[in-house]
């Protein structure tokens, strides 16, 4: 009789501890990350894990002109990794939060606030269009009744 390979092997469990041990989110942000670079070595990456909560901080630095590539048009790159790494993390039952650094840039990347964060813009900032300027005096003004049938 043999097992289906959809069975879990109980072996397998008891040698790496249990079947839902944390993720390798290193191991994990290189396999997503590497395919957008020249150089694998031009790719750091840290993970920290909080002791006293679920929650995981990764640290990105990433050398040179890959930083494009893996940000992508429109961050559509950056953001797809962002989410398979929220899953990952959801599946597990942590947070994660992904900080990317750059060559010459310390600014981590977060997400822009949303328009509900931001304060209605002053009047300064947002200045007022000028009222036309009145008509000559010599021109008729128009008529908003309508004309009379002749």
């Amino acid at each position: 009789m043999s097992l289906s390979k959809s069975v879990v092997n109980p072996q397998a469990i008891s040698q790496s501890g249990s079947p839902s041990a944390a993720p390798q989110y290193d191991e994990l942000v290189r396999f997503l990350v590497q395919p957008f670079l020249d150089a694998s070595d031009a790719l750091k990456v840290d993970c920290e894990i909080s002791p006293s909560r679920p929650r995981i901080w990764v640290r990105l630095a990433i050398e040179g002109e890959d930083k494009g590539r893996v940000f992508g048009r429109g961050r559509r790159n950056i953001e797809a990794i962002r989410m398979v790494l929220e899953a990952t993390a959801q599946a597990a039952g942590q947070s994660i939060h992904l900080d990317i650094y750059g060559a010459g840039n310390s600014r981590t990347d977060t997400p822009p606030p949303t328009r509900e964060a931001n304060p209605t813009p002053t009047r300064e900032a947002n200045p007022r269009i000028p009222r036309p300027q009145s008509r000559q005096s010599g021109l008729p003004r128009p008529s908003s009744q309508p004309r009379s049938p002749e």
